[in-house]
């Protein structure tokens, strides 16, 4: 015995129609915030000039973008340069190490 009314038909294809529908409208959301990063771009990028550099012994990514920043210049916005350039996760570098410098 249950204290529930069986579900008719017309009832259980409205519930499934119901989902269907909100299944639709969450892809449709997902695809307007997603898909427009997907397809971004503003033409072909500039090629940049670069140096290839070798990585010494003890050398931290810090060093290597201080001696590149010229005076005023902040250290940090080399540093990410520099991540972006070599496409680094993290700023950890391994002796012998070749990275990408950009040259100014």
């Amino acid at each position: 015995m249950s204290i529930y009314a069986p579900q008719t038909a017309e009832a259980q294809a409205r519930r499934t129609r119901t989902g269907r529908i909100l299944a639709v409208l969450l892809l449709l959301v997902a695809a307007a915030v997603v898909g427009p990063q997907a397809f971004a771009s503003d033409g072909p990028a500039e090629p940049v000039a670069v140096d290839v550099y070798t990585v010494g012994t003890g050398e931290t990514l810090w060093d290597i973008a201080a001696a590149l920043t010229s005076a005023g210049d902040d250290v940090r916005d080399t540093m990410v340069d520099i991540q972006h350039l070599n496409a680094m996760p993290d700023t950890a570098l391994m002796a012998g190490e070749q990275i990408y410098l950009p040259v100014e």
